[in-house]
């Protein structure tokens, strides 16, 4: 059998951060689907499953000092590009390890029992085996009331895009090439049959959105999506049946604004939800509804239901912070899919309760006193919010967390920027996470961290200017980039003022800078 085992490794994985992964966004999600979290107020341990790069395991270490960080992936050149930003960080509570899933469930990695074992992008992506390999290692060593967050490719929203992807499986296959080339050679093939009149597509418009991102995303991604041998959309019924065998029991949704799972449903659907009194039937049925083809689930290994009281203690460990920045007009704060008849009556207060976050972040005790609403009410609201991108929910306790680390690491994120596009992202130890910081952001945040004789936004811009040059002369530009480049230096004045007067402020009261 390949070393690979079916999965792409000849191609690498982008680089990106997910918020989902955070141990602060995971026990939050706990709290408020009332189930007991794992405290982040004393040390603990974490283990990544196919981290890829690193990226999120490198700021969930810098933004965790107190924890202690494990991740694995098969392939070198991730674990080597992982290994260099870690070290550039300065982080030393995060091992970095290059081993497979059997491996790990065979337990011949040395490894303390676990309070968090998450994965992204792996679950559907790999074989039965590896699948198998990855709940025989949930159950060695997570401990009795640890979390799992996992994700996948769902069932039934993929059913339509079988076809699509074995195609394009299929086509690769029978085209050796490069995976870049391959990627390319399926887009030019999938483009031709579309402009012959092929009824697959032309009987599923529901297509259009995985056709776009076949012609728009990066090979790395859309190799690592269609060209898995391995790769299959799975129900929640058959998930949740595979990590009973880790004594798994399903929390709810990372999403926290999906905790409150009427606010997405119309009259019908409560109704038909309502008649339902199994919890495995009942997300199915909603996957259904909604035609869900992505989950992302928390489980919990001897879930302990919390008393409404007992939910209260916790709520108020919580605290709200705007990450989006107010540009001026009015905020549309609603997430997507909201059932429509109750979005207008909740209006009003969610864009109240982002007013009141101007000045910085705040525990949802206040902003259900300034709000005038219940606690649990306001921990809804603020669940909406963090949905719709516009703010993050935090423990309280990540306010008093040593910032060193997390600036370490930005510090080396920042200065990487000149060399590539690839770490999108800036640590925070308030929030247990980071934000997106695009090229500009981190340009700026080397330039304020490495330059304190700049002091106002010519001399900023200037700066920024002469690393912009030096990321051009690093990276190289085709058509496109080079067309993207232009774009950005014609407005990059209004950019940097911008993020000067918005964004940086925003840093400050996150503790990123």
């Amino acid at each position: 059998m390949d070393w690979n085992d079916g999965y792409v490794a000849d191609i690498a994985y982008p680089a990106a951060f997910f918020p989902e992964q955070s141990p602060a966004h995971l026990s939050i999600a706990c709290v408020l689907n009332g189930v007991e979290p794992v405290p982040l107020d004393r040390p603990f341990t974490y283990f990544e499953l196919g981290a890829g790069m690193g990226l999120t395991a490198s700021v969930l270490a810098a933004s965790h000092p107190h924890g202690r960080f494990y991740a694995n992936d098969f392939q070198p050149a991730h674990v080597a590009s992982a290994r260099a930003l870690a070290e550039a960080g300065e982080l030393d509570n995060l091992t970095l390890l290059e081993c497979s899933f059997a491996d790990l469930a065979a337990g011949k990695i040395d490894l303390p029992p676990l309070d968090f074992i998450t994965m992204y992008g792996v679950y559907s992506w790999v074989t039965p085996e590896n699948r198998r390999h990855v709940v025989d290692f949930i159950a060695r060593y997570l401990k009795p009331g640890g979390i799992v967050y996992v994700n996948y490719n769902a069932m039934p929203g993929w059913a339509g895009a079988l076809p699509l992807q074995r195609i394009v499986l299929e086509h690769a296959a029978r085209h050796p090439a490069g995976r870049e080339r391959q990627v390319a050679q399926a887009r030019d093939f999938v483009d031709t049959l579309i402009a012959t009149g092929t009824r697959y597509f032309d009987d599923n418009p529901a297509l259009r959105h995985r056709l776009a991102s076949l012609a728009d995303s990066k090979a790395g991604y859309l190799a690592h999506e269609y060209l898995n041998r391995g790769w299959e959309p799975l129900y929640h019924a058959d998930v949740v049946a595979d990590m009973a065998n880790a004594k798994l029991d399903f929390v709810g949704p990372a999403n926290p604004a999906h905790a409150y799972e009427t606010l997405f449903l119309d009259e019908r659907q409560r109704a038909t939800l309502a008649s339902i009194d199994d919890g495995v039937m009942r997300e199915t049925v909603k996957d259904y509804l909604h035609n869900t083809s992505f989950r992302e689930d928390v489980m919990v290994r001897g879930a302990r239901r919390m008393s409404a009281a007992r939910q209260a203690e916790w709520l108020a460990r919580i605290g709200l912070a705007r990450t989006s920045v107010d540009a001026g007009g009015e905020t549309d704060p609603l997430p997507p899919v909201l059932d429509a008849s109750q979005a207008e009556a909740l209006l009003p207060p969610l864009r109240l309760m982002l007013r009141q976050l101007a000045g910085g972040p705040l525990p949802l005790a206040s902003l259900a006193a300034a709000l005038d609403v219940p606690l649990v009410q306001a921990a809804r609201l603020a669940a909406l919010l963090a949905s719709s991108g516009h703010a993050t929910l935090f423990l309280l306790e990540g306010a008093l967390t040593d910032a060193r680390p997390a600036r370490a690491l930005n510090r080396a994120i920042a200065r990487d920027a000149v060399h590539g596009d690839q770490y999108q992202v800036l640590a925070s130890p308030v929030l247990g996470g980071g934000l997106r910081a695009g090229l500009v952001q981190r340009l700026i945040y080397t330039v304020l961290t490495d330059r304190p004789d700049v002091t106002d936004s010519d001399m900023v811009l200037a700066a920024v200017r002469q690393k912009l040059e030096r990321y051009r002369e690093a990276v190289g530009c085709d058509s496109r980039q080079a067309a993207q480049l232009a774009s950005l230096t014609a407005t990059l004045p209004q950019t940097v003022d911008a993020i000067l007067r918005l964004r940086v402020p925003v840093w400050r009261a996150l503790q990123v800078l």
